[in-house]
């Protein structure tokens, strides 16, 4: 089909935006005229060597060691996801262990002789629980079993308990175990009976008698907070009824909760909880998602986060005075963990901050903030590139079919030339639960230094924008968060850069999903796709799924039998007829979310009726892709693919 022909089409598959506002609540943004979108100007710029983008180490979390003079992270720069020290003050990192299982750092014990982390084995997300001494050697492992799931660890401040949650592999919902490290005698502080409940512990008081713990429904329809006696495991509900609420610290006192309370208008706003009163206080009003993280040693300051349209800004809040003060961060993401958010920390000493700072154009890097000075420093060197390479982010805002204001972020490549020439990629995210933040991206800046123009959408569903906005798909997988992606397609055409028969979709989970219903519901708007570890057929994820997935499943698209029109109007297989665009899927053999019999039907139906296609599986891997080289392997493939079917080559 020619251009001109496909464009036309592509403007009747989505229609114009509707000049009505849409009902759905979300913050208020601007809409970012399609003209305003320009290329940079960058002379001699190439494509930037995938070995250089991986030479950028990965990192999952960041803890202050105990005497507050060493970071101790997790980190792939050896191609493997291990434990690391650097001195805060300058000097090399080393290494403290080394495995072929991913290691993901989490606490240390107040004593400073053990960091604790979690590891599994091939992507199969049954973790254990480990003590590896802090000066490294051989770790040893807490909890040995091959069929519970042991995560999230945290340790009292007398260094005597391990509180984590922990789940059987064949149970949907977790507990709040504790064990004795000197012993290893282990006791469960609840008992969960209602199926897909998760338990994640955030906090021990000083004394070690208390521990505050989340309590959320998978489905993320509830969220509930709890003071637990470790004595007697008695739990008592802190949080308002009937609200969405989340913890993230309690004072050493048990004074005060560090939380995070949905309000009535669908907003997460931070609060502090007077334990004894029941008295909450808001810590600043925002139309943006806000979260709390560390309380420090003291009581006094509490850090907040908030979460503005993908980028994410911190402040400090005094308990005592009341007041908010922003702190000196740069644009992009300056934190880590995502039930629990473990950085940004305060020191032992409650002096610094330690924080991760990533954008689109900048690879993640540990910092440590100085309070008193107001000055911050690079702690670590995960990353030897010259980022004034990479291509940068833009933050850009469309209307969708109905009228839905989506947010997105653009990967634009350097010299390009507006005359409707160049090939484009849309991004959807996993989830659909989550968000695209302005962090960095290996695929996209390889995709986009190559001369393809990158556009992630955070569509409807997505997390960050309010409880409507996240609640908008639900039933409904596939239809509007698809058009929203459809019109991302149609904004990047109208900006006069992109072609319309060279318009490409890659994601992975729930994007893979949403890729798969791209190219079979709407097959004249792309010309290619890439589908990772993606849903196809959500019967069978039913039949195959982890329990627990299966509760998150049933929140999102009910249950199969009750609803059966909802998952047939839902299921990649009712319009898989209708495929054209070739088609590359690549899954992991281990993956315990999305099972690998997901992408075995795919590539099934692709063999059995002629399409253009083929299927890659990737042995000891799991939802992703860990080990460096897999993760390499995958990105050729992607590239070679689009590279063949959008440029022809």
């Amino acid at each position: 089909m020619k251009t001109a022909a496909l464009a036309t089409t592509l403007a009747l598959s989505i229609a114009t935006a509707v000049a009505s506002e849409n009902s759905i609540k979300a913050p208020a943004r601007s809409l970012t005229p399609p003209a305003s979108v320009t290329s940079p100007s960058l002379p001699g710029a190439a494509p930037v060597p995938l070995a250089d983008l991986f030479d950028a180490a990965a990192s999952n979390n960041a803890v202050w060691s105990a005497d507050g003079r060493s970071v101790i992270y997790s980190s792939n720069q050896t191609g493997r996801m291990n434990l690391w020290s650097v001195p805060v003050d300058g000097g090399p990192a080393k290494q403290l262990n080394s495995s072929e299982r991913r290691q993901q750092s989490r606490s240390v014990t107040p004593d400073g002789k053990w960091v604790i982390f979690q590891s599994d084995e091939g992507g199969r997300e049954i973790y254990d629980l480990y003590a590896l001494p802090a000066t490294g050697g051989e770790p040893v492992n807490l909890t040995a079993s091959d069929d519970i799931n042991e995560a999230l660890p945290i340790v009292s401040f007398d260094s005597k308990l391990m509180a984590y949650s922990a789940r059987r592999k064949s149970e949907s919902s977790d507990n709040v175990a504790v064990m004795d490290l000197a012993t290893r005698k282990l006791r469960y502080l609840t008992d969960e009976k209602t199926s897909g409940v998760q338990w994640i512990v955030a906090a021990f008081t000083g004394d070690g008698r208390t521990l505050l713990a989340n309590r959320y429904d998978y489905s993320l329809t509830f969220g509930e907070v709890y003071k637990i006696d470790v004595a007697s495991g008695a739990a008592t509900r802190l949080s308002p009824e009937g609200t969405y609420a989340h913890a993230s610290d309690i004072s050493a006192d048990g004074r005060y909760v560090a939380l995070s309370i949905e309000t009535a208008d669908g907003r997460r706003r931070a609060a502090v909880l007077e334990v004894a009163t029941g008295k909450q206080t808001f810590v600043s009003s925002s139309d943006w998602e806000q979260r709390t993280a560390d309380l420090s040693p003291d009581g006094r300051t509490l850090l907040v986060v908030s979460n503005v349209d993908g980028r994410e800004e911190l402040m400090t809040y005094d308990l005592v005075s009341r007041k908010a003060s922003p702190l000196p961060v740069p644009v992009g993401v300056n934190t880590s963990g995502f039930y629990i958010l473990t950085l940004p920390q305060f020191s032992p000493d409650g002096r610094s901050i330690l924080l991760s700072h990533t954008s689109g154009s900048a690879p993640l890097e540990y910092w440590v903030y100085d309070i008193a000075r107001g000055e911050s420093r690079q702690v670590t060197k995960l990353a030897s590139m010259d980022p004034r390479h990479l291509p940068k982010t833009q933050l850009v805002h469309y209307r969708s079919k109905d009228g839905l204001v989506i947010s997105a972020f653009l990967w634009m490549p350097y010299n390009l030339e507006r005359n409707g020439k160049a090939p484009a990629i849309l991004y959807p995210h996993g989830g659909p639960t989550s968000q695209t933040y302005d962090q960095f991206d290996r695929k996209a800046a390889a995709l986009a230094s190559r001369g393809y123009v990158v556009l992630a959408p955070n569509f409807r569903g997505s997390s960050g924008y309010g409880k409507e906005f996240l609640d908008a798909n639900r039933h409904d997988l596939g239809g509007g968060d698809l058009q929203d992606v459809v019109a991302g397609a149609k904004f990047l055409i109208d900006t006069g850069y992109v072609d319309a028969s060279k318009v490409g979709i890659n994601g992975g989970s729930y994007g893979g999903y949403m890729t798969i219903m791209a190219l079979a519901k709407t097959p004249e708007v792309w010309a290619a796709g890439v589908e990772e570890f993606g849903i196809v057929n959500w019967n069978t994820m039913w039949e195959h799924g982890a329990p627990q997935n299966r509760r998150y499943q049933s929140g999102l698209i009910g249950d199969p039998v009750q609803n059966k029109d909802v998952y047939e109007r839902v299921n990649p297989t009712t319009y898989l007829h209708q495929l054209r665009a070739p088609l590359l899927v690549l899954q992991g053999v281990n993956d315990p979310r999305v099972p690998k019999l997901e992408a075995e039907q795919l590539v099934e139906f692709i063999k059995k009726n002629g399409r253009v296609g083929e299927g890659h599986f990737y042995a000891d891997e799991g939802h992703g892709y860990s080990k460096r080289e897999n993760q390499i392997d995958s990105l050729e493939r992607v590239i070679a693919w689009f590279d063949r079917y959008l440029k022809g080559k």
